[in-house]
């Protein structure tokens, strides 16, 4: 956060509630008394009196708004927002195009803490989201039996939006609250359920939902997911192997992964699943693992998956560095040497081999380079005749490495 004393600081970011200037501090009450041009949205604008300062509306998209910021250095400027500017609002944005120490943060109580508050949970054991400018489908991750989520949403469609995610996947006898202009004279708290979803919901609010389990829920661990989890035709990285590569690949928040021959997308999809703001790109050839690939992304919550058609190394050019690459498919020097390369430094490189060629270029990888180097063999109980007996999969080669500063 910005030192309020900072003489570079210029710009004000000031939360505000839906009690208005009543609800500021002395100190972010005087700068919206004293500023010259105030920027927010139209309902903050109602919210606050200063009949001499030039008022700006958020346009669409949002980005258009930076330069406009950014051509008021010089005045005294106030930006409103919703609740606390760091917390799934436009803070992190902003902080992205214009120095920190030139913005100061007035924060005020988020929607989560006055929802929290109003449903009598305590927020570290709640899930914190927002579906407001994303998909819905990436909630999906947080369902499980007894979990509370408290979700900024988009608009008056969301609590059926959701509803029907949870209803999809058992979790149709969940609790759901939408709670709306909190704080102030307005407030209004609809009950209703998965099955039911509350009624009357105005366009801005927030949701609480309880997560009850019927006997059909889904219940899926964040990786290591059951390969039938996935819409795939048969070639994909099997769960054990799938695990054991996570476990290699280190997911961290925000980090990128490359899954080169993507497939289905299964390593792909339990990266994301796995940390925060997580990011993956599979490269993949074939149309029709593509279209397996994006389904499973929005079934299981990770519906950023980017998708590339193409075959490497060739279609790896234009990507972003990666924190990260799995090689599943097309296993080849030319491959393994262009990853490495386009690695960031203590990036991890994982490769899987299940044909005498392509193990033949990861022992000559591990040679080279060093590395770990196993064979990942599974048998599963399976019956034979009247019996059981185990049925061994195919043999999996690794190997992983880490790329030096």
């Amino acid at each position: 956060m910005s030192d309020q004393t900072s003489g570079r600081a210029w710009l004000q970011v000031i939360g505000i509630g839906e009690d208005g200037m009543d609800g500021l501090s002395p100190a972010a009450r005087r700068l919206v008394e004293d500023a010259e041009v105030i920027i927010g949205g139209d309902r903050h604008h109602d919210l606050i009196f200063n009949n001499l300062a030039q008022r700006i509306s958020w346009p669409s998209p949002f980005d258009a708004m930076i330069e406009t910021i950014r051509g008021q250095k010089g005045k005294r400027v106030a930006v409103l927002v919703t609740g606390d500017p760091l917390w799934y609002s436009v803070g992190a944005r902003l902080l992205k195009a214009i120095d920190a120490s030139e913005i100061v943060f007035h924060p005020q109580l988020s929607a989560f803490q006055l929802a929290a508050c109003r449903m009598g949970w305590s927020i570290p054991d709640v899930e914190t989201l927002t579906v407001h400018g994303r998909a819905a489908e990436q909630i999906v991750p947080f369902f499980a039996p007894g979990s509370r989520l408290l979700i900024l949403t988009k608009d008056a469609t969301s609590p059926g939006t959701i509803a029907a995610l949870l209803a999809e996947r058992g979790y149709g006898a969940s609790t759901m609250t939408a709670l709306a202009a909190m704080g102030g004279p307005d407030e209004a708290i609809m009950h209703g359920s998965a099955e039911h979803p509350p009624k009357g919901v105005p366009d801005f609010h927030t949701l609480a939902i309880e997560c009850i389990a019927g006997p059909d829920a889904v219940i899926h661990p964040r990786t290591g997911l059951p390969d039938d989890a996935f819409a795939h035709d048969g070639k994909m990285t099997k769960r054990t192997a799938r695990a054991l590569a996570l476990a290699k690949l280190a997911p961290h928040r925000g980090a990128l992964l490359w899954d080169v021959g993507a497939g289905c997308g299964s390593i792909g999809i339990e990266w994301m699943r796995a940390a925060p703001e997580a990011r993956a790109i599979g490269i993949e050839p074939k149309a029709e693992r593509r279209a397996m690939a994006a389904q499973n992304a929005l079934t299981l919550g990770t519906p950023k998956l980017e998708l590339v058609d193409g075959e490497a190394p060739a279609a790896l050019e234009a990507l972003d560095p990666p924190d990260a690459v799995f090689v599943g498919g097309g296993v080849s020097r030319q491959t393994i040497g262009a990853c490495m390369v386009a690695l960031k430094p203590l990036g991890r490189l994982v490769a899987h081999a299940v044909t005498l060629e392509s193990e033949a270029v990861l022992q000559a990888a591990y040679g080279q380079f060093s590395g770990e180097l196993q064979r990942i063999s599974v048998e599963t109980a399976s019956p034979v005749g009247p019996f059981e007996g185990w049925k061994p999969a195919m043999p999996v080669t690794q190997w992983s490495w880490v790329k030096k500063p």
